[in-house]
């Protein structure tokens, strides 16, 4: 299945839990995605910054849409679906644009790991993410 680049970029945020959360992705090849994400008060935990849970969120849907776009992109096929999310948060804001960027760690025909980095409107690291992802294959048609 060969994949329309400029199609997934403008569809991907915008069903289920990423077009709820706000997730716009920007770009993706096969070794990269960055998506962004406004930032908001429905977003913050009691204490007025983002919440932990916002991060995860993010890392867990780069992770896997970059993962399927490897797959589709050398001809494996199939989809990801994450089976461990270790993110650590590095720095606290309440308001503007993150920036999450995926770059693969190890991509197998089982298992893939990415790290996803998110920074700040000023380019600091604010979280960074490693999830790692079973490869499912395709159902049959």
């Amino acid at each position: 299945m060969a994949v329309n680049t400029d199609e997934f970029v403008k569809t991907s945020g915008t069903v289920g839990f990423d077009a709820e959360l706000g997730t716009v992705v920007q770009s993706v090849t096969a070794d990269e995605m960055i998506a962004t994400l406004e930032l908001d008060p429905k977003l913050h935990q009691p204490f007025g910054i983002v919440h932990g849970g916002v991060y995860c969120a993010l890392a867990e849907s780069v992770a896997s849409m970059s993962a399927f776009f490897w797959l589709q992109d050398t001809g494996i096929g199939g989809h990801a679906v994450g089976v461990n999310n270790s993110t650590d948060f590095l720095r606290s804001v309440s308001e503007g644009t993150v920036t999450a960027k995926s770059t693969p760690i190890h991509r197998g025909r089982r298992q893939q790991l990415w790290q996803v980095d998110m920074t700040d409107d000023d380019g600091r690291l604010i979280a960074r993410s490693q999830v790692r992802l079973q490869n499912l294959e395709a159902p049959a048609e």
